[in-house]
C-alpha cells in the first residue's frame, strides 16, 4: 500500500506560479490592476496603456516612475520577490498597494512578458523578458527613458482551459476600462491614457485642485453624477472620509457607480456597504442604490489588506468605530439635504429642524390609498391598521393644524412681494389640481408635491419625538421564548441595556435560548422573535445593527402617510406658504418617506427654453 502512496514533492516554478495567477489573473483586467499597482507604488506621474484584442493579444503599462536596478530586473520577476516590506512590522501597516511580490512572477507564467526599465539615477535601460513555458529570464541593455515598461503579450497561451472562460473583446475590454477607471479616481495627481487597437480611448491628464478633480469625477463618473453630488469632507478620531455622495435623487437601478477607497486601495466591503445603506434608509425609493466615490483614510495599522488574494476585501481592526463612523457622518450629510441649507462643515452634524414644527390639518380622516398616496375619504371613517391607530394616539400631542403664514404684504393671487427677502422656496402663487403648489422664488419657478412633502415633515417630526421621549415598552403577558447561539445569547447579555433603551427586555433562559419580556409599544401585536433574530445576527456581524429602529421607522412612516394633508385638500395661500417654510427647516425634505421627490426646480433659462426665448 505505501507504493501507492503519492510522494511528497516541491512543486516547480512553473507550476507554483501558475497556481497563483489562478488566485489573481482571471482576465486582462486583472493583470492591468496588478501592473497600475506597481507603477503606481513606484511613483509614477504619468502611465500609458496600450492594447490589442482587449488586453488578450497585447498589454503594455508604460511609467515614469522610480525604475528597476539592472540587478534586481530578474529578481523583479521572481516570486515573493519585492522592494515593499521587509518584516512582520511592514505587513502590519501596509502602506502600498502591492506586496506580495507575486504579481509579475504570476503574469509571466501564463503570458509572454518583456520588462524594461532605467532607474532615474542609471545611465542606460535593461531588458528581461521571460515565457510562461521555460520561466527562465534573458536580460540584455535596452533604450528606455527613466521608467517602467511591461508588455504582456498572448495571455494564456499555454493555458487553453483559462483562456475559453474568457468573454467576447467587447466584454473583456469594458472589464479594462473600468480597472483604469477605478485606479484614475484613486490618484488624482496622476495622468492616465488609454488606447485600444491603435484608438485613443481615455485621456486623463492630472487633477492637481479642486477642479481638476471634480472634472476627473465627472469624465469617469458622468456630468449627471457630479451636477447631483454633495461633497464631504469629515474627520473624526483619526479618520478621515472625503469625496462625493450622490443626492438620493441620483439613484440607480443597480449598485454600479459606488466607488469607496481605503488609504488609495479600492474595496467592496460589506461593512462599509451596511454602514452606506443604513444612511441612505431614509430617502432612497425602494430598490434603488447610492452612487458615491469615497475614500476612507486612517493609520495603516488600523485596517488589515492581507485577507483577499486579490486584495479586494479589508479587514479593520475597530470595525465597529469605522462602521459607526461612516453612518453617521453620511447620515448627517444627507440630513442637511434642504431647500436652501448650507452644507454642514467638516466633522460638524447638519443643522436639524426645530421642535416647533407644525404637522397636519385638522381633521384628518385617513384612508388606504394606493402606493402611499393620498385619495378621498368619507367623514368619521378610520380605516388605519390597529398597530397604527394605536401608536398615533402615543404622539397625538404633535399633531396641529398648519400655522397660516405669509410673506408680508402678500394677499392672495397676488405675485411674490416686491422688495423682501426672497425664502428658498419663494412664496405660493397657487395650487395645482389639489395636488400641487406652484411658487415662485428668485430663480424661477417652484413645483411642490403637497402631500410627500407634508409626509416628510410629519415623519421626521415623529422620529424627533420617538428619540427625545424613548420608546415606551410593554410587558408580553406570555414571554417569547427563542432559540439562538452561543454567541448571539452572549451578544442579547451585552447590550442588554441597548435593547431597554428601545423597548425590550430581554432575558437569557440558558447557553442558547431567551425570553422577550418586553416589546415596545409601537409594534403591537407584530411578532418580535424574527426581529430580535436578525438584529443579533447583525449585532454579531457588524458590531451594530439599525433593524428595531427601521422597523419602527416603517410604523412612523406609516402613519405619516396616513397624516399627511391629503389630495383635493384646497389650502389657502397661508397654508401652503407655512408648508413651504416648513420643507426649508425639516431634514431630508428634498424627498417623501418612500424616496420620492418632494420638489423640483424650473428656473428661467428652463422656461425660456420651454417658449425658445432668446432665439
Amino acid at each position: 500500500m505505501d507504493d501507492l502512496r503519492p510522494r511528497i514533492q516541491l512543486l516547480s516554478p512553473r507550476l507554483s506560479n501558475q497556481i497563483a495567477a489562478g488566485e489573481v489573473i482571471e482576465r486582462p483586467a486583472s493583470v492591468l490592476k496588478e501592473l497600475l499597482e506597481n507603477s503606481l507604488d513606484a511613483g509614477a506621474r504619468r502611465i500609458d496603456v496600450d492594447v490589442e484584442q482587449a488586453g488578450i493579444r497585447l498589454l503594455r503599462v508604460r511609467d515614469d516612475g522610480c525604475g528597476i536596478p539592472a540587478d534586481e530586473l530578474a529578481l523583479a520577476l521572481a516570486r515573493h520577490a519585492t522592494s515593499k516590506i521587509r518584516d512582520l512590522r511592514d505587513l502590519e501597516r501596509v502602506a502600498s498597494l502591492g506586496f506580495r511580490g507575486e504579481a509579475l512572477a504570476s503574469v509571466s507564467s501564463v503570458s509572454r512578458l518583456v520588462l524594461t526599465s532605467r532607474a532615474r539615477d542609471a545611465s542606460e535601460a535593461w531588458q528581461v523578458e521571460i515565457e510562461g513555458r521555460d520561466m527562465q529570464a534573458r536580460v540584455q541593455p535596452a533604450a528606455h527613458p527613466p521608467g517602467t515598461t511591461v508588455e504582456i503579450r498572448d495571455l494564456f497561451f499555454n493555458t487553453p482551459a483559462r483562456r475559453k472562460f474568457l468573454r467576447t473583446e467587447k466584454t473583456e475590454f469594458e472589464h479594462l476600462q473600468e480597472m483604469l477607471r477605478r485606479q484614475a479616481l484613486a490618484r488624482f495627481g496622476v495622468a492616465f491614457q488609454l488606447r485600444h487597437n491603435g484608438r485613443s480611448v481615455l485621456n486623463l491628464p492630472a487633477a492637481v485642485d479642486t477642479a481638476g478633480r471634480s472634472r476627473r469625477v465627472a469624465s469617469i463618473c458622468g456630468a449627471g453624477f457630479m451636477e447631483q453630488a454633495l461633497p464631504v469632507e469629515i474627520s473624526r478620531d483619526g479618520l478621515n472620509l472625503w469625496g462625493w455622495i450622490g443626492l438620493p435623487a441620483f439613484s440607480r437601478g443597480q449598485a454600479d457607480l459606488q466607488y469607496f477607497y481605503v488609504n488609495g486601495r479600492m474595496v467592496r466591503d460589506r461593512l462599509v456597504a451596511h454602514a452606506v445603506r443604513q444612511a441612505y434608509r431614509d430617502v432612497l425609493f425602494n430598490g434603488r442604490h447610492p452612487a458615491f466615490v469615497l475614500f476612507l483614510e486612517l493609520d495603516p495599522a488600523g485596517v488589515d489588506v492581507n485577507v483577499h488574494p486579490a486584495k479586494h476585501e479589508v479587514r479593520f481592526r475597530d470595525s465597529r468605530m469605522v462602521h459607526d463612523f461612516l453612518y453617521g457622518m453620511l447620515h448627517s450629510s444627507l440630513a442637511g439635504i434642504r431647500p436652501g441649507a448650507v452644507p454642514a462643515e467638516a466633522g460638524q452634524p447638519a443643522n436639524t429642524a426645530p421642535a416647533d414644527l407644525p404637522a397636519v390639518p385638522q381633521p384628518v380622516v385617513p384612508v388606504p390609498c394606493p402606493a402611499g398616496e393620498p385619495g378621498p375619504a368619507r367623514a368619521g371613517q378610520d380605516s388605519r391598521p390597529p398597530v397604527v391607530a394605536e401608536a398615533a394616539g402615543v404622539y397625538q400631542a404633535f399633531f396641529a393644524p398648519l400655522e397660516p403664514e405669509t410673506g408680508a404684504g402678500q394677499e392672495p393671487g397676488q405675485a411674490v412681494p416686491v422688495g423682501l427677502d426672497i425664502p428658498p422656496l419663494g412664496y405660493a402663487l397657487a395650487q395645482l389640481h389639489g395636488v400641487y403648489i406652484l411658487a415662485e422664488n428668485a430663480a424661477g419657478l417652484v413645483l411642490v408635491d403637497m402631500h410627500a412633502a407634508h409626509e416628510r415633515i410629519i415623519y421626521e417630526r415623529l422620529k424627533q419625538a420617538m428619540t427625545g421621549e424613548g420608546l415606551r415598552g410593554q410587558p408580553l403577558l406570555v414571554p417569547e421564548t427563542l432559540s439562538v447561539s452561543l454567541q448571539a445569547a452572549d451578544c442579547a447579555e451585552e447590550q442588554a441595556g441597548w435593547f431597554r433603551s428601545l423597548g425590550f427586555d430581554l432575558q437569557r433562559l440558558g447557553p442558547d435560548s431567551l425570553a422577550i419580556r418586553q416589546i415596545p409599544v409601537l409594534l403591537g401585536r407584530a411578532p418580535a422573535a424574527p426581529l430580535v433574530q436578525e438584529v443579533l445576527a447583525e449585532l454579531l456581524e457588524y458590531g451594530s445593527s439599525d433593524r428595531i429602529e427601521a422597523h419602527l421607522n416603517e410604523l412612523l412612516a406609516t402613519m405619516a402617510c396616513h397624516a399627511a394633508v391629503r389630495a383635493n385638500r384646497q389650502l389657502d395661500l397661508a397654508e401652503m406658504n407655512a408648508l413651504l417654510r416648513d420643507m426649508e427647516q425639516t431634514e431630508r425634505s428634498g424627498q417623501c418617506n418612500h424616496g420620492r421627490p418632494t420638489w423640483t426646480q424650473l428656473d428661467r433659462a428652463a422656461l425660456d427654453q420651454l417658449f425658445l426665448r432668446g432665439r
